[in-house]
């Protein structure tokens, strides 16, 4: 496996033990469709939040939050439309959240949080 695909698998798994740790319950990793990938669905307090984790193992190419384009905002809003009826459509609460994890080679990384995107 490729070292930047093994960096985006950990930051997704440091992204996801964060989200459990303040009791968010995982309904979804990875998940796909023809028009792309949901990398966390989880739900918290009614709420199904849609999480994108941008992992960058330093700043020297910007913070992962910069990686938030609106083109990607927007296919993320089509991606969140698209489980929604794939998971049985009705009414429900959501959101967008965009995880943010800095993991350099040999220091504790570093997870934000941005809440309500969208």
């Amino acid at each position: 496996m490729k070292a930047k695909d093994e960096l985006g698998r950990r930051g997704e798994q440091l992204a996801t033990e964060y989200l459990v740790g303040r009791g968010y319950t995982i309904l979804e990793r990875n998940w796909r469709c023809t028009q792309g990938e949901i990398d966390v669905v989880a739900e918290t307090a009614g709420v199904t939040v849609f999480v994108e984790v941008k992992t960058r193992s330093g700043l020297r190419y910007g913070h992962p939050f910069e990686a938030i384009t609106v083109a990607k905002l927007a296919r993320l809003k089509r991606l969140s439309a698209a489980w929604c009826e794939a998971s049985g459509g009705g009414r429900r609460q959501i959101r967008i959240d965009v995880i943010a994890v800095v993991a350099p080679v040999r220091d504790p990384a570093t997870v934000e949080h941005l809440e309500g995107i969208f």
